[in-house]
């Protein structure tokens, strides 16, 4: 029987919208793993001394992969596009978003609570975080945090003010391929 997970997409450094549209194509095409639906892309306005706005969404997939060999997939993936993570300790924020080219995160998997050195789920941020709870609300609103006991919506509701999340242009998000122009002949 597979598993259920949510996956955060985030991206604020290169061309964004090709790192985003990568980053799904990458995750729809992972071992045992099928793409389920996908939420729309917000942006968000950037937090601290960090520049450039952020594009972010969620995923949901059925996987046959566990929940550590997802996460391994999506840290796989990460290097693939050119994500280099600080060594632990070195340079390391866990108050905020860090810039970067593409940030994968295991959110959610089945209604599982793991604890463990590499992994921890539901995200231990999650229920923070607007530019997460946003796109997955759009995707399932009455999912229940299995540690909390809230609904993904009530957990959105709940959010004090902060940095600014609007669902982004569908144009920004349009392949970056020049259109071909016919030229008459004379």
């Amino acid at each position: 029987m597979p598993h259920h997970a949510f996956i955060g997409i985030g991206t604020n450094l290169g061309h964004r919208p090709t790192n985003y549209r990568g980053a799904i194509e990458r995750i729809s095409r992972l071992p045992t793993t099928r793409l389920v639906k996908q939420s729309s892309c917000y942006e968000t306005e950037p937090v601290g001394d960090i520049s450039g706005r952020f594009l972010n969404g969620v995923v949901e997939v059925e996987t046959e992969l566990s929940a550590q060999a997802l996460m391994n997939h999506l840290l796989h993936t990460e290097r693939l596009m050119g994500r280099k993570r600080p060594k632990p300790g070195k340079g390391r924020s866990r108050s905020g978003p860090v810039a970067r080219v593409i940030d994968l995160d295991l959110l959610l998997f089945d209604n599982e609570v793991i604890r463990g050195p590499s992994l921890t789920v539901p995200h231990p941020r999650l229920h923070e975080r607007r530019f997460v709870l946003a796109p997955l609300s759009e995707l399932t609103p009455s999912l229940v945090h299995p540690v909390l006991n809230a609904t993904v919506s009530e957990l959105l509701a709940a959010l004090k003010p902060g940095p600014r999340v609007t669902l982004a242009h569908a144009d920004l998000l349009r392949s970056a391929r020049p259109q071909r122009q016919e030229v008459a002949s004379r």
